[in-house]
């Protein structure tokens, strides 16, 4: 069974994050992801970007992610 933290790590190894939180349940999971690299894209493509980091994983172990991302700016504003 994956565990959150194991996608955390997977995700902060990737991709710098000013934030990360992972939640789930060893098949769904929800993350909370603030990095710079999400400057000035839109959602699509910061969800791109985390899906890169996380490869092969995606595909083999993580049936589902429900994600929310923001710029630190974005973060900051909330």
């Amino acid at each position: 069974m994956v565990e959150p933290g194991s996608i955390e790590a997977s995700i902060r190894e990737n991709l710098a994050c000013t934030h990360l939180e992972v939640r789930g349940d060893g098949a769904h999971f929800e993350a909370v992801i603030v990095s710079p690299a999400f400057a000035g894209l839109n959602r699509v493509r910061q969800h791109q970007l985390v899906y890169g980091a996380l490869g092969e994983r995606m595909r083999e172990e993580i049936h589902a992610l429900s994600m929310k991302t923001y710029s630190p700016e974005e973060w900051a504003e909330r």
